[in-house]
């Protein structure tokens, strides 16, 4: 297959991004416009503001981006684009306007696994890590465990029964009145906090074989905390850095935890880390630490291709064209659950 430029179309929730990729010179530009400042009076992403806002932004930064390095559509190979999980509305304007890009210009439209692209995000810096290894996926939506036995195999081996980290981070953000997004919020409040003062449980540990997750009583656990305090009038910033830091902790530890018991599970002797929660400092730096001292090697992509960006989507398309995938037909739909150990079956 002689060299191939791909476009990469990532508008799953509320990032619009773009990048270039090149099969032979790696990745050459990428861009992202973040919807964070539209969505943080609300909370949280409204899906109908994201949608309307991959809308305004989608078609100008591919011109940007193309005009920035100077190259033409005409250049492009293929088009690459997050076709699931996320928000349906989200997902549909990157599949129109990469399957209409695509169909114009007479090159494939490629769909991607949104959570298999975060899978793949090291391989934009680095040869990957011996396979098999684990995946931590972790983000605002999504927290599982994978197994990878080869670039495309995937077993699913524990997720989330309730709420994502990402969503525990963010719901814990709003009891405390701080801003969205949750977990660079708590993070950064955590800072401040002292260690003991409160503590939280560490969720699904008791049963030594349970690879699931599940934070949803964590965040009960901080409503009542919270509500506890604000009747006494005892919740001051000082408490509230403490609730953060105990909060983070708990967070953190149950994910270390199960990782480990994951790597155990899966008999392998590395890990990687993706997803937005993988930019958490103080996950990186304890996993690193505990897991250094066990001999179990730990791989993150850099910060800028942990949160959602259309690097990954372009290098995940290019695996995915150079196996043989891509919408012949440039037909409009997307998955919003698309499950990760379903990919290519779903693909016949």
């Amino acid at each position: 297959m002689n060299s191939i430029l791909i476009l990469g179309i990532e508008s799953s929730c509320d990032e619009t991004a773009t990048a270039l990729y090149h099969s032979e010179k790696g990745l050459i530009a990428h861009n992202v416009f973040s919807q964070i400042n539209l969505h943080k009076k609300y909370g949280g992403v409204v899906p109908e503001l994201a949608s309307r806002d991959h809308i305004k932004k989608l078609l100008p930064l591919i011109d940007s981006l193309t005009s920035e390095n100077q190259l033409d559509l005409c250049d492009l190979n293929a088009i690459a684009y997050t076709s699931g999980p996320g928000l349906s509305g989200a997902l549909l304007v990157g599949s129109v306007i990469a399957n209409g890009l695509a169909y114009s210009l007479g090159i494939p439209s490629i769909p991607v696994h949104h959570m298999e692209a975060h899978l793949l995000a090291p391989l934009l810096e680095k040869e990957q890590s011996a396979i098999p290894f684990v995946a931590l996926l972790v983000s605002g939506g999504h927290t599982m465990l994978i197994k990878v036995k080869a670039i495309g195999d995937y077993e699913l081996i524990g997720q989330t029964l309730d709420d994502a980290a990402g969503e525990a981070f963010d719901k814990a953000a709003k009891l405390l009145g701080l801003e969205y997004p949750g977990g660079p919020a708590i993070s950064k409040l955590a800072k401040s906090g002292t260690k003991g003062v409160f503590e939280f449980p560490r969720p699904l540990l008791k049963k030594k074989d349970n690879l699931d997750f599940s934070f949803s009583g964590l965040k009960t656990s901080l409503f009542y905390k919270v509500q506890e305090l604000e009747n006494k009038n005892l919740l001051l910033e000082q408490t509230k850095a403490d609730l953060a830091y105990a909060y983070e902790d708990a967070i953190v530890d149950t994910l270390i935890e199960k990782s480990h018991r994951a790597i155990k599970f899966a008999k392998v002797n590395s890990i990687v880390i993706a997803g937005g929660v993988g930019a958490n400092t103080k996950l990186r730096e304890k996993m690193k630490d505990i897991f250094s001292r066990k001999g179990i090697e730990v791989v993150y992509p850099s910060i800028e291709y942990c949160t959602d960006n259309a690097a990954m989507i372009a290098l995940t398309g290019l695996y995915n064209l150079k196996g043989g995938i891509s919408n012949e037909s440039y037909e409009i739909n997307v998955n919003p659950r698309w499950s990760i150990d379903n990919i290519y079956k779903s693909h016949g």
